[in-house]
């Protein structure tokens, strides 16, 4: 409208609704100069926080009422309600509370985040929110979150779950695959034994076989040894003992012979000398007769 008093067919008004305006957009946004002429009609004014005009006055921060703060086109209010300060930012789920010794430290964080803070200057109109907090105090147990940020955070929490689960799984299936690969080595070690035990066995085997032979090889020789040891030794007892029964028939043969002779001494007549020298050639021819009847 302001622009329109000039002439709505004045180049420049042409020009204007050609060409976006720097004051306000269909966000919401307004210049500064839309804002200051705003409060004006309230009897407000904006004084820029950290100019020299303002810093000179040494005003503590707590003894204002209220702050306007802009950062790349959004605007919000920090407020006095009560005896109370309050960060009206939209941005947040709620109204957030700030006590008095952290409304300096939270106005020069702002600044370092390239706030522009303004101060507002005048008496504001009243509302029902500072009259109930002019009685009453209150306390906030929990501090408001930016708008999206629960949603941001559920989101992320679900893609972390998510992306835990996808870990779960893939986990299992390495587990799963190492299960396997294990078994399998398990399995083929086993075999391995197998073999091993297998040709350990045979060639147990074949070294009993050979040293059963060699035993056996070994007992025939002493079986034989021992039958020809054996053979030997009974073909001498049989010698001695063929030996000694022909030492017993002799000394039974003159045991007999004298027993014989000593019989037959008493039976002989006692002759004269003369008839025993006459005849002694008949006298021994019966002797040796009778020795050679026993030794026959």
């Amino acid at each position: 409208m302001r622009m329109a008093e000039g002439g709505m067919a004045s180049e420049e008004y042409r020009t204007f609704l050609q060409q976006p305006s720097g004051n306000m957009d269909d966000s919401g946004f307004f210049s500064i100069q839309v804002i200051s002429n705003a409060l004006r009609v309230w009897g407000l004014e904006l004084i820029l926080f950290n100019s020299r005009e303002y810093q000179s006055l040494m005003i503590n921060p707590i003894n204002e009422k209220a702050f306007i703060c802009n950062y790349k086109e959004h605007w919000f209010t920090i407020r006095k309600l009560g005896q109370q300060w309050f960060n009206l930012n939209s941005l947040l789920t709620g109204p957030e509370l700030i006590s008095d010794t952290y409304l300096a430290l939270f106005l020069a964080q702002l600044q370092q985040e390239g706030y522009s803070i303004f101060v507002i200057r005048g008496n504001l109109p009243e509302c029902e929110a500072e009259q109930i907090l002019g009685i009453m105090r209150v306390q906030q147990q929990q501090r408001p979150r930016l708008i999206g940020e629960e949603e941001a955070q559920t989101s992320a929490g679900r893609s972390a779950a998510l992306a835990q689960t996808e870990m779960g799984f893939g986990v299992e299936d390495e587990v799963v695959d190492e299960d396997e690969e294990l078994k399998r080595a398990l399995a083929l070690s086993r075999q391995d034994i197998d073999v091993e035990d297998e040709e350990a066995d045979l060639r147990r085997a074949i070294q009993l076989s050979m040293q059963g032979a060699v035993m056996s090889n070994k007992s025939s020789e002493s079986e034989m040894g021992n039958v020809k040891s054996g053979s030997a030794a009974g073909g001498q007892r049989e010698g001695q003992n063929e030996t000694l029964t022909a030492e017993e028939l002799r000394k039974r043969r003159q045991a007999y012979f004298d027993r014989q002779q000593q019989q037959a001494q008493p039976n002989i007549p006692q002759q004269p000398e003369t008839k025993s020298t006459g005849g002694s050639g008949s006298v021994n021819t019966d002797a040796e007769d009778q020795q050679q009847k026993p030794s026959q």
